[in-house]
């Protein structure tokens, strides 16, 4: 049977390849996460991640904070998408990484690398570095505080990391207590949220130029410990703009242990950060933190809560970008390939009539 223009099975031809090629548009509401994701593709996936993550913490417990932050500053930059990882910006220029805000003291890349290489050798071009990040966290937080909750998966990982956007999405420890609230508030993250998160910094070491001259400011109208900040001055060089390795820990009383202590110190004066400080100041966001101060289970509740809400920002699903093989590189051009699939699925009509 014919119609106007060609074949049926011409015109379904059409109608094929139209429909293969919307299939490679960006999808990302096409599917959502969900807790289980690789129980049929990769069901070894999480196991894999929590081997690799445990190992690496028995040899440095600092790994913990480390991966926790490092999905925190993935998530508000394009989403969690893993674009923080990448080394390279493929439209050229600085990357998420090299920003002030995560260079130096970023880390957790090995440990994604290795937990990314366990995968791939099990179930191949299957599982994103944006899910074994997501994982990792989470195994992180079981470690330090022995808390675990389960990670809705099926993000794709992104294909772009730019410096300016985490100079521009990434909030600064020197933040006041309405920037806070407006950066959590443009990821769909409440007040409450907000200073359920800054809760991470129980665990966990910040450098000294994070710190040093805000806090000669707090010291100066009475808010931070005189004798706390003798200390930090005995640590830190003179000059706070001077970059030193040094670092110290967050919270001072149990700092390898994700607990609710970090709250309890803020009205001591003892909160590292200006930023941390700032939850005992505003009047908004003070009775959340004297809740988690009174309540560990409370906050800890929360904070997985949250855990999995910041997850969900802006992800990528369905067939949006990639899976990355190498979790610090895009893969490469796969758009020849691509189209010698479409080809080979839907051969030019003449050729379908010669086989036929």
């Amino acid at each position: 049977m014919r119609t106007r223009g060609g074949s049926g099975f011409a015109g379904l031809q059409v109608a094929c390849v139209v429909a293969a090629l919307c299939l490679l548009l960006p999808t990302g509401s096409r599917a959502q996460l969900q807790v289980g994701f690789y129980n049929t593709s990769c069901p070894n996936a999480e196991a894999l991640v929590r081997q690799v993550v445990t190992a690496a913490f028995a040899n440095n417990s600092g790994v913990a904070p480390g991966l926790i932050r490092l999905h925190f500053h993935d998530c508000f930059v394009r989403g969690c998408d893993a674009s923080v990882l990448l080394s390279v910006n493929p439209a050229g220029g600085k990357t998420e990484r090299e920003s002030p805000a995560n260079d130096p003291s970023l880390r957790g890349f090995d440990v994604i690398d290795a937990a990314k290489a366990a995968v791939e050798r099990s179930c191949p071009r299957t599982v994103s570095c944006a899910d074994v990040l997501a994982f990792a966290a989470r195994d992180s937080v079981t470690l330090t505080g022995n808390l675990f909750y389960d990670v809705p998966a099926g993000r794709r990982d992104g294909r772009v990391s730019n410096e300016t956007e985490a100079n521009d999405n990434l909030l600064g420890p020197d933040s006041t207590a309405e920037i806070l609230i407006d950066g959590f508030g443009k990821k769909n993250l409440s007040i409450e949220d907000m200073v359920v998160l800054s809760g991470s910094h129980t665990i966990g070491r910040s450098h000294c130029f994070s710190f040093l001259s805000t806090n000669r400011q707090r010291l100066a109208n009475g808010t931070i410990s005189p004798a706390y900040q003798a200390l930090l001055e005995a640590l830190c060089p003179p000059n706070p703009g001077q970059f030193t390795p040094n670092t110290t820990e967050i919270d001072v009383s149990t700092p390898t242990v994700l607990d609710n202590n970090y709250y309890k110190l803020l009205p001591l004066n003892l909160g590292l950060h200006f930023s941390d400080d700032q939850l005992i100041r505003n009047g908004t966001l003070a009775p959340f933190a004297s809740a988690f101060a009174a309540n560990e289970t409370l906050w800890k509740d929360k904070f997985a809560a949250a855990m999995i809400k910041m997850g969900n920002i802006e992800v990528k699903t369905g067939t949006t970008d990639e899976i990355r093989l190498n979790c610090s590189v895009v893969n490469p051009s796969s758009s020849s390939s691509t189209a010698g699939v479409i080809e080979m699925l839907f051969p030019a009509a003449d050729e379908v009539a010669t086989s036929s």
